[in-house]
């Protein structure tokens, strides 16, 4: 798990790394509107509320897995 962490805080950094070589040299007018804006905030919150549940189960599923692999030794002692 701390693996898959390490791997995806390291893309994240090189990306933020990279985006200024992938702006523009200059600047554009941006003729985005209110409204606009407001949709992308919406479709924002609507990525957003799907990605929280799944973190959510991702973690209480390895949460599970840990404690049913931490049990298991203990259960095999105890049949002896």
């Amino acid at each position: 798990m701390k693996e898959k962490l390490t791997a995806v805080i390291a893309a994240v950094a090189f990306s933020a790394l990279a985006s200024p070589a992938l702006a523009a040299a200059e600047a554009r007018k941006d003729n985005s509107s209110l409204v606009v804006l407001i949709f992308l905030g919406f479709c924002a919150l609507i990525v957003l509320a799907q990605v929280l549940p799944a973190l959510r189960s991702a973690r209480k599923a390895a949460r599970q897995q840990q404690e049913s692999q931490e049990l298991a030794p203990v259960e095999s002692v105890t049949r002896k």
